[in-house]
């Protein structure tokens, strides 16, 4: 799992506690996760760090793409799968929304051309819209949440929710969270943020629905350091971070 977020101050150069400290939890690349049963592996986003994130775990499967929403930092790594593309012989199934379709279609057309070079990705895009679906014998149930005025998608898979980029979510979607065992959820930082749940909205959150453990992901460098906002946090929601396993 990928905790970290692009949002807010830009990162270059900065010497602030969290890009210069030496717990490894506070090294965050882009958010993303991996999901995994025992005959299906797929991933949620592909982040531009999705190349180093896959190979630092040595993931050598990988059987379907599903996407979020359309933001460059959850998409740049698409060109990456053609790694899985060469092993498979076949293209990836990349599951979307019509409005990250149109991004994904926009930023790789060489990909969907109708002369295609040898060795661009190959794609199999399908439609999602707000109905549960199936990839291979993982269940995905889409929630819609806010990401300011954008629509997002956030999953459930069985007793597994993961929800980011989000600041709003309608009352009829929370209830497809209740009942989850483990949420995944957004936290940029403790001001306010146009787009994001601050700490203070994500914790509300967590405790409004009763999810047993939640962690908190999509984290700014200026939430703080992560053992610091753990001390600060209920026992039952942590700081994600990546490399973090759950099991369900």
């Amino acid at each position: 799992m990928g905790t970290g977020t692009s949002s807010g101050v830009p990162m270059i150069g900065c010497d602030c506690e969290v890009c210069t400290s030496t717990d490894p939890n506070d090294n965050r690349l882009r958010s993303s996760v991996l999901i995994q049963s025992p005959q299906t592996s797929l991933v949620v986003d592909t982040t531009p760090d999705f190349r180093y994130q896959m190979l630092r775990i040595n993931n050598r499967r990988l059987d379907a793409v599903v996407y979020t929403h359309p933001h460059k930092d959850h998409l740049a790594g698409l060109d990456d799968i053609r790694a899985y593309n060469y092993f498979t012989k076949k293209p990836m199934d990349i599951y979307a929304n019509t409005l990250t379709e149109e991004a994904l279609r926009r930023d790789y057309y060489y990909a969907f051309s109708d002369t295609r070079y040898p060795g661009v990705p190959e794609l199999n895009l399908i439609t999602i819209d707000e109905h549960p679906f199936f990839v291979g014998d993982i269940p995905v149930l889409p929630i819609e949440v806010w990401h300011y005025k954008m629509p997002v998608f956030g999953f459930r898979f069985g007793d597994f929710t993961y929800i980011t980029d989000a600041n709003r979510i309608e009352a009829s979607e929370k209830e497809k969270i209740r009942g989850s065992k483990i949420l995944v959820l957004n936290a940029l930082r403790k001001e306010n943020h146009l787009s994001h749940f601050t700490l203070d909205e994500a914790v509300a959150l967590a405790q409004e629905l009763a999810v047993p453990q939640v962690y908190f992901t999509h984290i700014s460098h200026q939430l703080g350091l992560h053992e610091q906002i753990n001390k600060e946090l209920p026992s039952h929601i942590q700081l994600a971070y990546d490399g973090l396993q759950v099991h369900v």
